[in-house]
């Protein structure tokens, strides 16, 4: 078996973090499951931006592990969870690498949010 191929960011395949500013409130059924003023943005080559997620700001009591695994060669093995009071399309709706690679080592104990299987993922001002 091969090993599994790590491949650098660069100009063919930029990859930025940056802290967001704003407040980030994830909801979902009536319930915020997440609610951070340290999100970081993630903005990969061509791919929307995505909000990763300290751990400790997400209620991690709603969210259940599952088997489901990816992986990408810029960040490494790549773990979910579904949001069980979201029902079916909850599933898998939230990723999380927990050793990333080097590159992206900020996104350690955060986590993301597929927007189309929550409810909302709100940008407000930091008051």
């Amino acid at each position: 078996m091969n090993a599994k191929e790590i491949k650098i960011p660069g100009p063919d395949h930029p990859i930025t973090i940056e802290p967001n500013p704003t407040r980030v409130v994830v909801s979902i059924a009536g319930r915020v499951i997440a609610d951070t003023r340290a999100a970081l943005t993630l903005r990969e080559a061509s791919y929307p931006a995505v909000q990763y997620i300290p751990r400790k700001d997400v209620d991690m009591s709603l969210l259940e592990r599952t088997d489901h695994a990816t992986y990408c060669p810029y960040k490494g093995e790549c773990a979910y969870y579904s949001i069980p009071i979201g029902g079916e399309r909850s599933e898998n709706a939230v990723w999380t690498y927990e050793a990333p690679f080097a590159a992206v080592a900020e996104i350690k104990d955060h986590l993301a949010f597929y927007p189309d299987r929550v409810d909302a993922i709100e940008q407000q001002p930091a008051a």
